[in-house]
């Protein structure tokens, strides 16, 4: 919910563009990453066409979901664009990932998907969003380096956009896939794989991306120009996934591991 992060970008963009009411949810409501506050600076923006409202919730608790959805019912009675933004992460090597941290992830960035998807579609959105990430079509680090699980998770919600896109018809449902972003679930990755500076120079573009990105993929996504835009999923990474690959990783990751070298011959 801080100021320099990609939701809190997009919420001010759809407030810009006009968007009547803009309701946003986090797990926590108070604090640097609560709810309370971001609902409070959108708030004090000049120019924006409505209100920002808060809704407590954790995403990855089904009973929580039914209790936001009601909420939005009695506060609006209508859902006109729908944004899926939940997500988590766990780095490290893939043999020892425990058990939870695998279900965890599953539980926020996939088991929301549907359940949201179902209860804002009762009320006709006319744009659904879904935030997957580049990861989940291809393989960008492994090893120590490795989120596997996210990847995996991000495969599985680029999948779900292109069946909602056909189960749903003329609701256009998309996938905005973002690159390397700062933020929270980000930095700690970015650190690990030489920086912020490091990063850049990878990306044709000669910068990793900032929250403005994302945020005007969004509101193309919803407005009339995407009306025949459905089932697809938008890189945003400034090209970075064209011009670097795993391989060096992956060499280096057999070196280490030479018995999966003879299992997979």
């Amino acid at each position: 919910a801080q100021r320099d992060r990609p939701p809190y970008h997009t919420a001010t963009a759809f407030l810009l563009a006009g968007t009547k009411k803009v309701i946003i949810t986090a797990r926590k409501s108070g604090g640097e990453q609560g709810i309370d506050q971001a609902v409070r600076k959108l708030n004090q923006i000049p120019g924006v066409a409505g209100p920002a409202v808060g809704i407590q919730a954790n995403a990855a608790n089904t009973e929580e979901i039914a209790k936001l959805v009601d909420e939005v019912r009695k506060s609006d009675g209508k859902l006109d664009i729908l944004v899926a933004n939940a997500g988590a992460t766990w780095r490290g090597p893939f043999e020892p990932t425990p058990d939870w941290s695998s279900q965890k992830i599953l539980d926020l960035n996939v088991h929301p998907i549907p359940l949201l998807e179902a209860a804002g579609t009762s009320q006709d959105p006319s744009r659904v969003i879904i935030v997957s990430s580049v990861a989940g079509v291809n393989v960008p680090h492994v090893g120590e380096n490795g989120t596997i699980m996210y990847l995996v998770s991000k495969a599985v919600a680029n999948h779900l956009v292109r069946n909602f896109a056909v189960e749903l018809g003329n609701i256009t449902t998309n996938a905005v896939a973002p690159g390397f972003f700062p933020s929270k679930l980000a930095n700690g990755l970015i650190e690990n794989l030489g920086g912020r500076d490091k990063l850049s120079s990878e990306v044709p573009h000669g910068r990793v991306g900032e929250p403005e990105d994302i945020a005007g993929v969004m509101i193309y996504l919803c407005s009339p120009a995407a009306n025949y835009i459905n089932g697809v999923d938008i890189a945003v990474d400034g090209g970075r996934r064209l011009g670097i690959g795993s391989s060096e990783a992956v060499v280096e990751t057999c070196v280490h591991h030479p018995a999966h070298i003879l299992a997979n011959a």
